[in-house]
C-alpha cells in the first residue's frame, strides 16, 4: 500500500506542476501533507517536516551564502573574461548560442556546485536568449544536462556518496568512467547543436542591426550580475544596458554590463585567489561547505564593498534569488520528510529491487544503471546512494558482479537527476531564467533520460560497466 501511495504522490506532484495547476512550492508542501493523512500518519506530520527541514537546513544555508558569494563575484567581474569568450563565439547565431550555453555550463561545472554553474550560465546567456526571443527552456535544459554529466566529478557529490556507501575509493569509481562521461558530454553538445539548429530555423540567422532594434518603450530591464535594474534607453539603435550592447570591435555581444558600477578590476586577482582558495577548501573538506561559503561571502562583501550602503545594496540585489531558493528548499523538506518518515521511499525501493527478474542477476550493473535514471530523479542522492545502492551491490555480488561496476553504473542517472524537483539547485536555474518549473520538466526529461542512456551505453561498449 505504501508503495502505491508513494508512486501516486510523486505522480500527482509532477502532473500538477507540469499542468501548472499548482506552484512548485505549494505542491511540495500540500501534496505530501495530504498523502501523509492518507497513510494514516497525519499526527506525525510535524515530526516528519522537522526531520526534513533539519536534514536540508545545511543545504539551504549553503545555497543562501553561495548565491551571495558568487553573485558578488559576478558583480565585481570575476567571470567576465570567460563570459566574453563564450559570447564572442556565440555572436547573434541561435545555434552558436545554444552550443555556447552547453560549453559554458560544462566549464563552470568544474567547481562541483550546481548553483554556481546555473548562476553564472544564466547571468551570461539570459540576455541573449531574451533579446533574440529564443526558447528559455532550451537554455535551462541544456545547462542542466551539461551540469548533470559534470556532477559526477569526485567532488560533485554522487561519486563520493557511492564510494562512501560501498567503502570504495572514489578515484577507482570515477577515473574508469571518464570515457563514458566524455561521450555523454559530447552528446549534450551534439544535442545543443540540434536544438540550436531548430532555434535557428525558427528565428533565422539574425544580424546585429536586426537584433538591436528596440521596442518603443521608455525603459528596459537589464541584467546586472545576478540582479536586475531599470535603465532608460538611449536613442537610436544603440543600447548602453547589460542586455546585449553592441561591441563594434568584435561584432558580438556582452551579456554582463561592462560599465556596471560594481566592477572591481583592481581586486581581480584577490577575488580569483579567494575563489580558488574557497574551492580548494571545499574539495579538501577543511570545513563544512556552508561554513566555507558563509566565511567567503562575508570576506568578499567586506573587501569589495567596504561601505555599509554598498554591502546592503549587493545583498538586496541578490535577496530575491536567496529567498526563492531557500523557500523552495524548505518546501522540498516537507516532501522528502514525508517520503522518508512514512516509509514510502523504502517500500518503493524494495518493490523495485524485488521485481528484478532472477535472470538479470549477472547483469546487475546494467540494471543499476537503468534504475539510477528514475530513482535519482524521484529521490535525493543521499536516499539512492545510501539506501538503494548497497542493496543493489549486494544483489550484484551474489551473481559475481563487483561493487565497482555497480558504483560506476549508479552515476548514469545524474544528467536527469539535476532536474529533479528534489534538487535545490534547479530552482536557482529556473528562478533566474524566469522559466516555469513545469515547462522545464516537460522539455528536459526526455533529453536528459536519453543522455543518461547514452552514458550507460558507452560504459557498456567500453567495458567499464
Amino acid at each position: 500500500m505504501l508503495t502505491i501511495l508513494g508512486f501516486a504522490m510523486i505522480a500527482t506532484f509532477l502532473v500538477l506542476i507540469m499542468l501548472k495547476k499548482m506552484s512548485p512550492i505549494a505542491a511540495l508542501v500540500l501534496i505530501p501533507a495530504l498523502f501523509c493523512v492518507f497513510v494514516g500518519k497525519g499526527a506525525k506530520l510535524g515530526d516528519y517536516v522537522i526531520d526534513g527541514v533539519t536534514s536540508l537546513a545545511p543545504t539551504a544555508a549553503m545555497l543562501m551564502f553561495a548565491i551571495v558569494y558568487f553573485g558578488v563575484m559576478i558583480d565585481v567581474g570575476l567571470f567576465d573574461p570567460i563570459v566574453r569568450g563564450i559570447l564572442r563565439f556565440c555572436r547573434a547565431d541561435p545555434l552558436r548560442i545554444v552550443v555556447g550555453t552547453a560549453l559554458l555550463a560544462a566549464i563552470v561545472s568544474l567547481d562541483g556546485d550546481g548553483s554556481t554553474t546555473f548562476m553564472i550560465t544564466v547571468s551570461a546567456m539570459y540576455p541573449l536568449y531574451k533579446r533574440l526571443k529564443m526558447s528559455l527552456v532550451v537554455m535551462t535544459g541544456v545547462a542542466a544536462m551539461a551540469n548533470g554529466v559534470m556532477n559526477t566529478l569526485p567532488w560533485g557529490g554522487p561519486t563520493a556518496r557511492a564510494a562512501t556507501a560501498l567503502k570504495l575509493d572514489a578515484s577507482d569509481i570515477f577515473v574508469p568512467m571518464i570515457p563514458a562521461l566524455a561521450v555523454g558530454l559530447l552528446f549534450v553538445i551534439a544535442l545543443a547543436y540540434v536544438l540550436g539548429r531548430r532555434e535557428r530555423g525558427r528565428l533565422g540567422v539574425l544580424t546585429l542591426d536586426e537584433v538591436l532594434v528596440e521596442e518603443p518603450a521608455e525603459q528596459e530591464t537589464v541584467l546586472v550580475g545576478a540582479g536586475t535594474a531599470k535603465r532608460p534607453k538611449s536613442g537610436g539603435g544603440s543600447d548602453t544596458g547589460a542586455d546585449l550592447p553592441q561591441q563594434p570591435e568584435d561584432d558580438g555581444f556582452q551579456g554582463l554590463d561592462p560599465e556596471r558600477p560594481t566592477l572591481r578590476p583592481k581586486l581581480y586577482w584577490f577575488n580569483t585567489l579567494l575563489t580558488v582558495a574557497l574551492l580548494t577548501a571545499m574539495i579538501m573538506e577543511w570545513l563544512p561547505i556552508p561554513v566555507l561559503f558563509l566565511l567567503g561571502a562575508a570576506l568578499a562583501l567586506t573587501v569589495n564593498f567596504p561601505h555599509m550602503p554598498d554591502q546592503k545594496a549587493r545583498l538586496g540585489a541578490h535577496a530575491e534569488n536567496v529567498l526563492n531558493v531557500s523557500g523552495m528548499v524548505f518546501a522540498a523538506a516537507v516532501f522528502t520528510g514525508v517520503l522518508q518518515g512514512t516509509g514510502m521511499v523504502d517500500h518503493m525501493a524494495k518493490w523495485l529491487v524485488d521485481n528484478i527478474p532472477d535472470g538479470m542477476g549477472p547483469h546487475m550493473a546494467f540494471v543499476t544503471g537503468v534504475l539510477s535514471i528514475p530513482l535519482t530523479y524521484f529521490m535525493s542522492n543521499d536516499g539512492f546512494y545510501f539506501g538503494i545502492l548497497p542493496v543493489l551491490a549486494e544483489a550484484g555480488q551474489a551473481h559475481g558482479v563487483s561493487s565497482l561496476e555497480i558504483a560506476r553504473a549508479s552515476l548514469v542517472g545524474q544528467p536527469l537527476h539535476m532536474s529533479s524537483p528534489l534538487v535545490p539547485a534547479v530552482y536557482v536555474l529556473v528562478g533566474m531564467a524566469k522559466v516555469e518549473f513545469g515547462d522545464h520538466t516537460r522539455f528536459v526529461v526526455k533529453w536528459a533520460a536519453l543522455t543518461s542512456l547514452v552514458v550507460l551505453g558507452a560504459g557498456i561498449l567500453f567495458g567499464i560497466i
